[in-house]
């Protein structure tokens, strides 16, 4: 008579089959760097996220820079108002836009360059 198998005792049950299908895993990077489908799908995913960030950068600064000359046409009294003896629509068209556009520029690197660590972290990954 066999022993019996103890209660609490785990048996792994595997497939022969299982071993046979299994690719070996290669690193993304390796992907890329061979110009694979999975590598394009990889670039391209980069390249959308960075494209639609700009998009978003460049839609917000349009809309500013758009919308206070509308501003002033829409309010007439804001085009009335003196600051420093400077017309106030001369001085915001003149002098807050650039600050704008640097904290546009400014923000846009550093998503972008988040974007790039996250990416690189995906490709990176055993």
């Amino acid at each position: 008579m066999s022993p019996e198998p103890r209660p609490g005792r785990r048996v792994a049950v595997t497939s022969p089959h299982t071993a046979a299908t299994r690719r070996p895993r290669f690193p993304a990077t390796r992907e890329i760097d061979e110009q694979t489908d999975l590598g394009e799908v990889y670039m391209r995913s980069l390249l959308r996220t960075q494209f639609r960030l700009a998009m978003f950068v460049c839609t917000v600064l349009a809309c500013v820079v758009c919308g206070l000359p509308l501003l002033f046409l829409l309010i007439p009294e804001l085009a009335e108002v003196d600051v420093l003896g400077i017309p106030l629509p001369w001085a915001v068209l003149a002098g807050l836009i650039y600050p704008a556009f640097v904290i546009g520029a400014w923000l846009y690197v550093r998503q972008a360059e988040r974007n790039e660590r996250h990416f690189a972290d995906l490709v990176d990954r055993p």
